[in-house]
Protein backbone atom coordinates (compact mmCIF):
# COMPACT_ATOMS: atom_id res chain seq x y z
CA UNK A 1 0.00 0.00 0.00
CA UNK A 2 0.95 3.59 -0.59
CA UNK A 3 1.27 5.75 2.63
CA UNK A 4 3.26 8.38 4.67
CA UNK A 5 6.96 7.02 5.95
CA UNK A 6 9.48 8.13 8.01
CA UNK A 7 12.26 5.81 7.03
CA UNK A 8 15.72 7.53 8.42
CA UNK A 9 17.59 4.80 6.33
CA UNK A 10 16.15 5.87 3.57
CA UNK A 11 15.12 9.35 3.34
CA UNK A 12 17.13 10.26 5.88
CA UNK A 13 14.68 12.94 7.99
CA UNK A 14 12.39 13.59 5.79
CA UNK A 15 8.62 12.92 5.81
CA UNK A 16 7.57 11.23 1.94
CA UNK A 17 4.67 9.74 1.01
CA UNK A 18 5.51 6.19 -0.64
CA UNK A 19 3.82 6.04 -4.56
CA UNK A 20 3.25 2.25 -4.95
CA UNK A 21 3.78 2.87 -8.71
CA UNK A 22 1.44 0.53 -10.42
CA UNK A 23 -1.49 1.94 -8.18
CA UNK A 24 -1.12 5.31 -8.80
CA UNK A 25 -0.10 4.64 -12.87
CA UNK A 26 -3.99 2.44 -12.64
CA UNK A 27 -5.21 5.79 -10.81
CA UNK A 28 -3.92 7.94 -13.37
CA UNK A 29 -4.27 5.52 -16.24
CA UNK A 30 -8.45 5.39 -15.14
CA UNK A 31 -9.10 8.62 -14.26
CA UNK A 32 -6.55 11.08 -16.48
CA UNK A 33 -6.16 8.80 -19.65
CA UNK A 34 -3.58 11.34 -21.13
CA UNK A 35 -1.37 7.98 -21.60
CA UNK A 36 1.98 9.91 -20.58
CA UNK A 37 4.26 9.42 -17.48
CA UNK A 38 2.16 10.33 -14.08
CA UNK A 39 5.25 11.06 -12.30
CA UNK A 40 7.20 13.21 -15.04
CA UNK A 41 3.96 14.96 -16.27
CA UNK A 42 1.79 15.79 -13.60
CA UNK A 43 3.50 14.99 -10.39
CA UNK A 44 6.65 16.97 -10.60
CA UNK A 45 5.13 20.11 -12.49
CA UNK A 46 2.95 19.90 -9.53
CA UNK A 47 6.12 20.84 -7.67
CA UNK A 48 6.00 17.47 -5.72
CA UNK A 49 9.73 16.21 -5.80
CA UNK A 50 10.98 12.73 -6.36
CA UNK A 51 13.21 11.45 -3.26
CA UNK A 52 13.79 8.14 -4.35
CA UNK A 53 12.53 6.01 -7.51
CA UNK A 54 12.88 2.10 -7.80
CA UNK A 55 11.57 -1.51 -6.82
CA UNK A 56 7.94 -0.50 -7.97
CA UNK A 57 7.87 2.60 -5.61
CA UNK A 58 8.26 6.83 -6.03
CA UNK A 59 8.84 8.59 -2.59
CA UNK A 60 7.81 11.79 -2.95
CA UNK A 61 8.07 15.20 -0.97
CA UNK A 62 6.10 18.58 -2.19
CA UNK A 63 3.63 20.92 -0.90
CA UNK A 64 0.14 20.05 0.02
CA UNK A 65 1.66 16.48 0.44
CA UNK A 66 4.35 16.69 3.17
CA UNK A 67 5.28 20.48 3.31
CA UNK A 68 2.68 22.51 5.18
CA UNK A 69 0.50 20.26 5.81
CA UNK A 70 -1.21 18.97 9.47
CA UNK A 71 1.05 15.69 10.07
CA UNK A 72 -1.96 15.09 12.64
CA UNK A 73 -3.94 14.99 9.62
CA UNK A 74 -2.38 13.61 6.65
CA UNK A 75 -4.05 12.77 2.73
CA UNK A 76 -2.84 12.62 -0.34
CA UNK A 77 -5.36 14.91 -1.77
CA UNK A 78 -2.67 17.09 -3.02
CA UNK A 79 -1.33 14.15 -5.08
CA UNK A 80 -4.16 12.84 -6.34
CA UNK A 81 -5.60 16.15 -7.87
CA UNK A 82 -2.39 16.56 -9.42
CA UNK A 83 -2.24 13.22 -10.61
CA UNK A 84 -6.13 12.72 -11.72
CA UNK A 85 -6.98 15.94 -12.40
CA UNK A 86 -10.09 16.12 -9.73
CA UNK A 87 -10.14 16.68 -5.88
CA UNK A 88 -9.12 13.88 -3.82
CA UNK A 89 -11.52 12.57 -0.99
CA UNK A 90 -9.47 13.69 2.17
CA UNK A 91 -9.48 10.52 3.63
CA UNK A 92 -6.38 11.13 6.44
CA UNK A 93 -3.63 8.44 6.18
CA UNK A 94 -0.95 7.83 9.14
CA UNK A 95 2.83 8.09 8.95
CA UNK A 96 4.01 4.82 9.09
CA UNK A 97 7.74 4.90 11.09
CA UNK A 98 10.38 2.18 9.56
CA UNK A 99 13.04 2.04 12.78
CA UNK A 100 16.22 0.97 11.14
CA UNK A 101 18.60 1.65 13.28
CA UNK A 102 21.77 -1.01 13.57
CA UNK A 103 19.95 -2.29 17.35
CA UNK A 104 16.16 -2.68 15.46
CA UNK A 105 17.33 -4.57 12.71
CA UNK A 106 19.08 -7.00 14.63
CA UNK A 107 16.14 -7.28 16.89
CA UNK A 108 13.76 -8.04 13.31
CA UNK A 109 16.63 -10.44 12.37
CA UNK A 110 16.55 -12.63 15.50
CA UNK A 111 12.45 -12.54 15.90
CA UNK A 112 12.51 -13.52 12.05
CA UNK A 113 15.18 -16.29 12.90
CA UNK A 114 12.94 -17.59 15.78
CA UNK A 115 9.68 -17.67 13.61
CA UNK A 116 10.94 -19.63 11.16
CA UNK A 117 13.45 -21.82 12.72
CA UNK A 118 11.01 -24.67 13.07
CA UNK A 119 10.07 -24.27 9.41
CA UNK A 120 14.00 -24.35 8.43
CA UNK A 121 14.62 -27.28 11.13
CA UNK A 122 12.03 -29.02 9.43
CA UNK A 123 12.87 -28.63 5.95
CA UNK A 124 16.14 -29.47 6.53
CA UNK A 125 15.02 -33.01 8.11
CA UNK A 126 12.55 -33.64 5.22
CA UNK A 127 15.74 -33.60 3.26
CA UNK A 128 17.58 -36.47 4.87
CA UNK A 129 14.98 -38.74 6.47
CA UNK A 130 14.14 -41.41 4.80
CA UNK A 131 10.21 -41.32 2.92
CA UNK A 132 7.88 -42.62 5.39
CA UNK A 133 5.75 -45.98 5.01
CA UNK A 134 2.96 -44.11 4.06
CA UNK A 135 4.66 -42.41 1.29
CA UNK A 136 5.88 -45.68 -0.21
CA UNK A 137 2.61 -47.27 -0.18
CA UNK A 138 0.78 -44.31 -2.48
CA UNK A 139 4.11 -44.13 -4.75
CA UNK A 140 3.52 -48.13 -5.08
CA UNK A 141 0.24 -47.55 -5.82
CA UNK A 142 0.80 -44.52 -8.47
CA UNK A 143 3.92 -45.99 -9.98
CA UNK A 144 1.38 -48.77 -11.10
CA UNK A 145 -0.81 -46.20 -13.01
CA UNK A 146 1.64 -44.04 -14.79
CA UNK A 147 3.90 -47.28 -16.23
CA UNK A 148 7.74 -47.62 -16.03
CA UNK A 149 8.49 -44.84 -18.34
CA UNK A 150 6.82 -41.95 -16.65
CA UNK A 151 8.14 -43.27 -13.37
CA UNK A 152 11.52 -43.39 -14.87
CA UNK A 153 11.05 -39.75 -15.84
CA UNK A 154 9.46 -37.70 -13.21
CA UNK A 155 11.76 -40.11 -10.25
CA UNK A 156 14.46 -38.91 -12.26
CA UNK A 157 13.35 -35.05 -11.59
CA UNK A 158 12.42 -35.98 -8.12
CA UNK A 159 16.15 -36.63 -7.23
CA UNK A 160 17.71 -33.84 -9.76
CA UNK A 161 20.09 -31.59 -7.09
CA UNK A 162 19.02 -34.26 -3.75
CA UNK A 163 22.32 -35.83 -3.85
CA UNK A 164 20.58 -39.24 -4.70
CA UNK A 165 21.26 -40.49 -7.85
CA UNK A 166 18.92 -41.05 -10.38
CA UNK A 167 17.29 -44.79 -11.12
CA UNK A 168 19.63 -47.21 -12.69
CA UNK A 169 18.74 -49.08 -15.63
CA UNK A 170 18.48 -52.38 -13.77
CA UNK A 171 17.56 -51.15 -10.43
CA UNK A 172 13.75 -52.56 -9.09
CA UNK A 173 11.50 -49.87 -8.51
CA UNK A 174 11.07 -50.76 -4.78
CA UNK A 175 14.61 -50.75 -4.47
CA UNK A 176 14.49 -46.53 -6.42
CA UNK A 177 11.34 -45.90 -3.91
CA UNK A 178 13.45 -47.20 -0.80
CA UNK A 179 16.37 -44.42 -1.49
CA UNK A 180 13.66 -41.78 -1.61
CA UNK A 181 14.05 -38.46 1.39
CA UNK A 182 10.67 -37.39 2.19
CA UNK A 183 10.93 -34.58 0.63
CA UNK A 184 11.82 -36.10 -2.83
CA UNK A 185 9.07 -38.98 -2.26
CA UNK A 186 6.69 -35.36 -1.85
CA UNK A 187 8.03 -34.33 -5.37
CA UNK A 188 7.57 -37.66 -7.03
CA UNK A 189 3.97 -38.33 -5.77
CA UNK A 190 2.69 -34.50 -6.70
CA UNK A 191 4.53 -35.06 -10.22
CA UNK A 192 2.69 -38.04 -10.63
CA UNK A 193 -0.63 -37.38 -8.89
CA UNK A 194 -0.97 -34.19 -11.89
CA UNK A 195 -2.08 -34.79 -15.48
Amino acid sequence: MSGFTRDTKHYGDKLVYEALGSKWRRYHDNHCGCGLNWVTEHAEPAGFTVVRSGSGWVALTGPGLTEGVDESALTANALWEAVTGKPGEGWAETVHVMDRSEAAEKKRKADNDAAYADRRERSARSKTEPATAAQLKYLNTLVAKAGRERFDAEFNKAVKGTGLAPRGADEKTQAALGRLTKAAARKLITALVGP
